[in-house]
């Protein structure tokens, strides 16, 4: 006995956790390895599995009644019993361990887990009630406890003949069990069944049945409970009672639980509940079952392994000895030892029994199994003719067996019959591959595992012919009878014929399922026409009642009516207004059809417009007019957001009151974007995709819908995917860039950001962060945090947005900005308006102010030397990245090489004065800033050249007579550029003295006097 945990690992976990699966996958991972199941039908699937994944040519199936056993075999697949007492195997796992309480075989499993081990790895999988009594037998034990994959929930209790589809009926006996497929046959068109007493042959047809859809029911004893793979989506509890070898007793908790968890697969939930004669479950015991919570096993069945050969007498007392542990408990006398009782009263045994050698043998035969179920002194004859053949001729006779084949090797007979002929030959196939036992082993193995087959074969056709027609009896009697059948819907869509399952509902679309072809067919067919007809009428009258919170549309385009397609949309002329497709038969039309049809365009169009409200109000506006109702029919046409470069002409030559009027509806104008801010959540951007993918059949296209969540996340930046289809970004929300894509809002924040740094003059106000020399400026984290961006994600969305960089040194940066602080300190007391000056060094702070601007580029190890240390080189040579210097694109080729040092004439401002005032384009001369782009491009100095103009005519700055010298000569500019220069002044559009410019000029006057 093996009283330690070391490299023992306990997984445990409810049903449908994946332990087998993550037991085999373990197995194939070590060089040899043994795995027990409690089942011989298990067996064989963990067997079929591993042979997929290393081949049959290493792998092994050993079981009381079966072997394969390839040379090369590297892995064994068994059942417990089965299992090698000794094992030099890497790995070794048991399954179902809380099987180590099962009074009748628990001192089987309870021997393996104290014993077995893999010289590298072992693992026990059980329930999680087995933690307690492991972690007490074995110190030092690993547990792994695993969750279910899927949610178990209790549903009541249902009639059999109401039952779910994908539903197991669990019942104890086999006469119940039968009963229960009968009816199911009768009502729902057929059922499997699955027995502990059936071979694992027949039981595997009987579940291929099942899983392959020929029946949607199973009808089964506990043995679907113990890890059979099966698709059951709910488990009805038939009986709750059963007889356990002993007596007859209720299931406890556990093993309701182990039942139930064999509804839901995988990730896909399942239901339990009662049906028949069983009472409601109580809530406490639901509540356990949904949870997995139930009493730990305290103590294992056991019995000692180390037995006393020297008589008859000295075996049966070894048998009786105590457990030497707590947490053991002696196992009640199971088969064998009830057959050693018995046989030691047989004179003739105690005659031949009279050496350990022959006491061994005799415990050997004893383990014969009972599977034909007869009393145990019945059994025990058996077992006594074949130790006395062991004893007296060394094998079994031939020709008693040959003769017991023989009576075992016929096929006609009922279920019954056929049932009892298995469980015989199942004896004398377990008998052909005990090892000594017969002279010629493997003529009888082959000669019983081929009678077991074909008997198992006929009684799963059996079982067929007689549990699965889809002709019920009720069915046929009303057709003979010439009687109209009698058609009901449930409540579920379910469509019955007499009771007899003949299709499904979805909204007003019906789907019938196979049924059998003669005139019963057409008759079941006319009647679930007629019952459809009169409930196509009802449900358009429900329909057309119904609220809008019944009607749903999804990203898919269809409509749902209680969550049941009932409609899908289609492109139209207008954007806004899908045409609306009814998903109905044929036995929907007349008035019916067109009150369905017009209450789904109702509930669309309010869908629409609701969800939509900003770009419906200003489709419908009856107050704007011109150049203004022009852009707004451009603005619905483009679902909320248009590029600004693309309206330039418009846009300037829209007056002030009529960019109000355009604000009251939510537009806003921005510096890249006209756009409606509203337009930018989940729920309008979702909508306007797919009114966008219905115009453009675009449901197919790849990055349909993928946007949305990182919308609805927050998200202010995302990373570009070259397979998406661009035009998904812009409906989202987002202005792609390269390799990035940026919230609209946000890039127009950003705007708002890098304006006042190109509209900085040096000398006249103290220098913003990321200013520069009034014509370029630096990246600051102000950006980055608005972007959600890093450095290099920064410069893909600049140059995006069409600025350029000019990379200088960060000593030369640095030097400049120290050179313009004296004008700037100089300037500050006339523009500060009572700002105290600072008493730092100007090279200090400028060189401060280098480091922090251009912090982001570079990593602290890499950060530019300050202006103060330039001339004290380090001890070692760092690569310090350059300063980018960002500047509107369209600058002429002399000036895209300058220098960073070279100081430009005060005043000089070239770019980004009037770039983009958003939502401050109230001001006078709004509807021409930064538009002077003709060549319909994204240039950020165009709109700065045109904002100076607007500046020049407004009169509100008047430029230092040092900038005016030093601006170049317009007329020594190339071509290419002129048109781009600012225009004088136009007389005929004098100053209106109400505009917020004029308004906002007197302020600041009479505020100086």
């Amino acid at each position: 006995m093996i009283l330690s945990g070391r490299g023992v690992t306990a997984v445990l976990g409810p049903t449908n956790t994946g332990k087998t699966h993550y037991a085999i996958e373990r197995m194939v991972a070590h060089g040899s390895g043994v795995i027990g199941l409690p089942l011989r039908l298990l067996a064989r699937e963990v067997y079929t599995r591993v042979v997929e994944r290393v081949g049959a040519a290493h792998v092994a199936l050993v079981t009381g009644e079966e072997k394969i056993v390839p040379p090369s075999a590297r892995f064994q697949v068994c059942t417990v019993e089965a299992m090698p007492r000794e094992t030099r195997a890497a790995f070794v796992a048991i399954d179902e361990v809380q099987l180590a309480g099962d009074l009748e075989r628990g001192h089987i499993f309870t021997d393996r887990l104290l014993h077995l081990r893999g010289r590298d790895e072992t693992l026990l999988l059980g329930a999680g009630t087995m933690r307690t009594i492991l972690e007490q037998l074995l110190p030092g034990i690993t547990v792994v406890e695993r969750p279910r994959l899927s949610q178990l929930s209790y549903a009541g209790s249902k009639k059999i003949t109401r039952l779910p589809k994908r539903s197991a009926i669990v019942a104890f006996s086999a006469e119940e069990v039968y009963a229960i497929a009968e009816l199911i046959r009768r009502q729902r068109g057929g059922a499997a069944v699955v027995l502990g007493a059936l071979s694992p042959r027949t039981r595997n047809a009987q579940v291929g049945l099942y899983q392959e859809g020929d029946v949607e029911y199973l009808v089964a004893t506990d043995a679907i409970g113990m890890g059979l793979n099966l698709d059951v989506d709910h488990v009805a509890f038939a009986q709750d009672r059963k007889f356990d070898g002993y007596q007859f007793r209720d299931l406890n908790p556990g093993e309701i639980g182990q039942i139930a968890g064999r509804a839901g697969r995988h990730v896909r939930d399942g239901t339990f509940g009662v049906t028949g004669r069983v009472d409601p479950f109580d809530p406490e015991l639901v509540e356990r079952i949904e949870t997995h919570h139930f009493d730990p096993v305290r103590v294992l069945q056991w019995r000692t392994k180390e037995l006393d050969f020297a008589s008859i007498k000295a075996l049966r007392a070894s048998l009786e000895a105590a457990p030497p542990v707590q947490g053991l408990t002696r196992a009640l006398p199971a088969v064998d030892q009830q057959a050693l009782e018995l046989l030691a009263r047989y004179p003739e045994i105690q005659d031949i029994a009279t050496t350990p050698e022959r006491v061994e043998k005799l415990w050997e035969a004893c383990a014969l199994p009972d599977y034909r179920r007869i009393t145990p002194a019945q059994h025990a004859e058996l077992i006594a003719t074949l130790y006395s053949d062991l004893v007296r001729h060394g094998a079994v006779n031939e020709d008693y067996m040959a003769e017991q084949v023989y009576r075992a090797d016929r096929t006609e007979g009922e279920i019954d019959t056929l049932s009892a002929r298995i469980a015989q030959i199942r004896t004398w196939t377990y008998v052909s591959n005990r090892p000594g036992w017969l002279a010629d082993p493997t003529h009888w193995q082959e000669k019983t595992r081929e009678i077991e087959d074909r008997l198992s074969d006929a009684l799963h056709e059996r079982l067929t012919k007689r549990f699965v027609d889809r002709r019920t009896s009720v069915l046929m009697k009303r057709l003979r009878e010439n009687a109209m059948l009698e058609a009901e819907i449930s409540v579920n869509g379910d469509v019955f014929v007499e009771g007899h399952h003949v299709g499904q509902l979805a909204g007003f679309r019906f789907s019938p399922i196979a049924v059998s072809d003669g005139p019963e067919a057409k008759a079941v067919q006319t009647a679930a026409q007629k019952a459809l007809a009169l409930e196509f009428e009802a449900r358009a009258a429900r329909l057309h009642a119904s609220g809008n919170g019944d009607l749903a549309l999804g990203a898919d385009g269809y409509v749902r009516w209680l969550g049941e397609p009932v409609a899908r949309l289609a492109a139209n002329d207008h954007v806004m207004r899908p045409r609306v497709i009814v998903l109905a038969d044929e036995q929907l039309t007349g008035p019916a059809r067109e009150h369905v049809a017009a209450r789904i365009e109702r509930f669309v169009n309010h869908h629409i417009s609701t969800v939509l409200k900003p770009l419906d109000d200003i489709s419908r506006a009856e107050d704007l007019q011109g150049l203004a109702k022009g852009l707004a029919f451009q603005l619905v046409e483009n679902l909320g957001v248009l590029f600004r470069r693309d309206v330039t002409e418009d846009v300037k030559s829209l007056d002030q009151d009529a960019r109000a009027s355009m604000r009251r509806y939510g537009v806003r104008f921005g510096a890249y974007h006209i756009f409606m801010p509203a337009l930018l959540k989940p729920a309008p951007a979702e909508l306007i995709t797919l009114l966008w993918a219905l115009k453009n059949d675009g449901m197919d296209k790849p990055g349909y819908g993928e946007l949305i969540p990182a919308l609805a996340a927050g998200r202010t930046s995302v990373v570009t995917d070259p397979g998406f289809e661009r035009t998904f970004y812009k409906l989202a929300g987002f202005r792609f860039l390269g390799k990035r894509a940026v919230r609209i809002d946000i890039l127009e924040r950003l705007a708002d950001i890098i304006r006042p740094l190109l509209q900085w003059k040096p000398g006249t106000t103290p220098r913003p962060e990321g200013a520069y020399d009034g014509r370029r400026f630096t990246s600051t984290p102000a950006m980055l945090s608005i972007l959600g961006a890093t450095p290099d994600d920064m410069e893909e969305i600049l140059k995006g947005l069409g600025y350029r960089a000019d990379a200088v040194k960060p000593e030369e940066a640095a030097a400049y900005l120290a050179s313009i602080e004296p004008a700037q300190a100089a300037a500050e007391p006339a523009s500060s308006e009572g700002e105290e000056a600072t008493s730092e060094p100007a090279a200090t702070q400028a060189g401060e102010a280098v480091a922090s601007d251009t912090a982001d580029a570079a990593p602290a190890a890499e950060q530019p030397i300050e202006a103060g240390t330039t001339d004290t080189a380090p001890e070692a040579p760092l690569e310090v990245k350059p300063v980018l210097l960002w500047r509107p694109a369209g600058r002429q080729d002399n000036q895209r090489n300058h220098q960073a040092g070279n100081r430009r004439p005060q005043g000089g401002n070239r770019g980004g004065e009037g770039e983009g005032r958003g939502e401050r384009g109230s001001r006078q001369g709004d509807n021409r800033r930064g538009e002077g782009n003709r060549g319909g491009r994204d240039r950020p100095q165009a709109r700065a050249d045109q904002g100076r103009a607007e500046q020049n005519q407004g009169k509100r700055h008047e430029r230092p007579e040092g900038d005016r010298k030093s601006r170049p000569d317009r007329n020594e500019r190339p071509a290419q550029q002129q048109r781009f220069e600012a225009r004088p002044p136009r007389k005929e559009k004098p100053v209106d003295p109400d505009s917020p410019f004029a308004k906002l000029a007197a302020l600041k006057e009479q505020m100086k006097k």
